[in-house]
C-alpha cells in the first residue's frame, strides 16, 4: 500500500497463479472507468481474473477509506496494469524419452484509485 498523492492510494497483489494475458483482457475492459461501474463489470464477468481484479480493486478502496476518512464512491481507476512475474518451468514427458518444457505463469496486478483531473 502506497500513497502517492494527496488523493490516490495503490494497491499490489502479487505472485498470482494465473496467466498475465489471462487478466490483461479482463483488466482492459475497466480501464479509466469509475471504482463503481468497474465493480459491476466485474461482477457479471465469467472469468476467473474477474475475482483477482475484484479484490484487489476493494483492496484498494479500503486503503482510501482507511487513510482520508472518506467514502469512496466518487473514485475513479487512474491506472491498473499488469506485469509477468517470475514462471516456474516444469517438464510434460513425451514419447521415446524426450521431454517438453511447460511454463506456469504468474502475474503481478497494480491497481492506482484517485479523483479525475
Amino acid at each position: 500500500m502506497e500513497v502517492n498523492n494527496v488523493s490516490e492510494v495503490v494497491c499490489r497483489v502479487r505472485y498470482v497463479k494465473i496467466s498475465p494475458i489471462k487478466v490483461r483482457r479482463i483488466v482492459n475492459q475497466i480501464r479509466r472507468r469509475s471504482y463503481e461501474e468497474a465493480i459491476i463489470i466485474l461482477n457479471f464477468m465469467p472469468h476467473k481474473a474477474c475475482g483477482i481484479i475484484l479484490k484487489a480493486l476493494r483492496s484498494a478502496a479500503s486503503n482510501y477509506t482507511q487513510i482520508f476518512n472518506s467514502k469512496s464512491s466518487k473514485l475513479i481507476i487512474k491506472e491498473i496494469r499488469v506485469d509477468n512475474a517470475p514462471f516456474l518451468k516444469r517438464l510434460c514427458p513425451h514419447a521415446q524419452g524426450r521431454a517438453f518444457p511447460i511454463k506456469k505463469h504468474f502475474s503481478h496486478i497494480y491497481v492506482k484509485l484517485g479523483f479525475e483531473d
